[in-house]
């Protein structure tokens, strides 16, 4: 398993991949809200088992809070530390860029992994995408 920081037309290709099946796919999320104008500015991060895409993850800087967005991972490699892989990549990025700050929104069912990891819940539920989240912060 390996996370890289994109660096090329494949590589994003390879994570936008990933994020279509896991968010339009898998959650009927419109295609127009999960690929925004924010592409473009934002550091992407693409998972891959055996040289096979299976997670993704994108960051942007904003106000000098890092945003971690987008995280996703293939079901069939749910459960193998895939997330944790992808999150620790992004949160080691972000300390390269002298952030210190994260937050992210978190989709409801998710706020049990993104808490083990030191984030905490700092907003009420919200909806995006049709999908419930909570807004979540973490001390990096």
């Amino acid at each position: 398993m390996e996370v890289r920081k994109v660096s090329n037309e494949k590589e994003l290709s390879d994570a936008f991949s990933v994020r279509k099946t896991v968010f339009i796919g898998e959650q009927n999320v419109p295609e127009e809200e999960e690929i925004d104008q924010f592409e473009d500015e934002a550091a992407h991060f693409v998972l891959y088992q055996d040289e096979v895409p299976a997670g993704a993850g994108r960051f942007r800087v904003l106000d000098g809070v890092g945003k971690v967005e987008r995280i996703c991972v293939l079901k069939s490699q749910r459960g193998t530390g895939a997330g944790n892989a992808i999150m620790s990549k992004i949160e080691d990025y972000a300390k390269s860029q002298g952030i210190s700050a994260l937050k992210l929104n978190a989709q409801v069912h998710a706020i049990p992994f993104y808490s083990k990891l030191g984030y905490t819940v700092t907003s009420e539920e919200f909806l995006d995408a049709g999908i419930p989240h909570k807004t979540m912060k973490k001390n990096i």
